[in-house]
């Protein structure tokens, strides 16, 4: 316990600091589900991490020493860990459990009201998901429910022409199909439960995008449409107007590696300019390993602190 017990408050750090990185090198698909895995793998991970440092101290309270027929003293002499950082695990702890239910709650109430409001949403068009707003601002998104909603006002629709809009309705009908919402909301309860992962929580949000990028593509069959098509959106919906013939609109002669390390848009952009991302096996195997390593230091860190409370039973006997 004495070192297992430490490496799941450690590893989502690494988690952290490789997300990003992971999310522009794997297939989307794959990398959604590896990220979301792993943020609630390691989440899980560092929250029996921190119940068994606070474990130790809780044991040593007297009356439940007593109530629990073990010595106290016992489990005092043979502690791993310090009262200081017991006692800072036992906040920690409870700081985020309170803030894991918050989220939970959160999460839940929007789901539910996305759900009531798409069963209220009249369809219209020849695609039966899509619901048309009357509103000059450009915008549109998918809204989750049973079934969901895509939502796309006059203003988008009136400034993409037929192939882009094709694209839009493919890429929000992606985001429906394969509940990305189900992932970015288990993505974000994690970093509810452990700050640490809110950049993998992060990278999942944009590998959605991603993923439903790739939907799209390859039901145009043009990348650099797609490519073209998320870059008039993203600035339709900031200038509130068609973009000039500008280097946005020419989105398809850009080079690739100049937006490598700018925001999600020009990433994803940057990503339909270059051929879908190949299987990556050993970035894939690493990825697992981590938490293949984090479930097996919480089991033998669950080991050892029965040992202790063993030792501790039979200082009583």
């Amino acid at each position: 316990m004495r070192v297992f017990v430490y490496l799941p408050l450690v590893l989502p750090m690494l988690a952290a600091a490789s997300a990003r990185w992971l999310a522009g090198r794997l297939h989307p698909r794959v990398a959604t589900w590896l990220l979301t895995a792993t943020a609630v793998g390691l989440a899980l991970a560092s929250g029996f991490a921190l119940t068994a440092l606070a474990a130790t101290a809780i044991g040593q309270i007297p009356p439940l020493a007593a109530l629990g027929d073990w010595s106290a003293a016992e489990l005092r002499r043979d502690d791993p860990a310090s009262s200081t950082l017991a006692l800072v695990a036992c906040l920690s702890l409870v700081t985020s459990l309170t803030a894991a239910g918050r989220a939970a709650v959160r999460r839940a109430r929007s789901l539910i009201d996305a759900a009531r409001t798409a069963r209220r949403l009249p369809t219209v068009g020849p695609i039966e998901l899509v619901v048309v707003l009357d509103d000059p601002y450009p915008d549109a998104f998918a809204l989750p429910g049973a079934p969901g909603r895509i939502v796309v006002s006059t203003g988008m629709i009136d400034a993409l022409n037929a192939r882009e809009r094709d694209v839009l309705f493919a890429h929000e009908k992606a985001h429906l199909t394969c509940s990305h919402h189900l992932f970015i909301a288990l993505a974000y309860l994690a970093a509810a439960t452990n700050p640490l992962l809110r950049p993998v929580a992060v990278a999942v949000e944009y590998t959605t995008e991603r993923w439903a990028d790739e939907c799209a593509a390859n039901v145009v069959g043009d990348r650099h449409l797609v490519a073209r098509t998320i870059a008039k959106a993203a600035q339709l919906s900031t200038r509130h107007q068609a973009p000039p013939g500008g280097p946005l609109a020419r989105s398809s002669r850009w080079p690739a590696a100049k937006f490598r390390r700018t925001g999600p848009v020009p990433r994803r952009v940057a990503a339909l300019l270059t051929p879908p991302p190949q299987c990556q096996r050993l970035l894939l195997s690493l990825s697992l390993a981590v938490l293949v390593l984090a479930a097996l230091s919480s089991i033998e860190a669950a080991r050892d602190l029965d040992a202790l409370f063993d030792l501790a039973s039979i200082a009583t006997s």
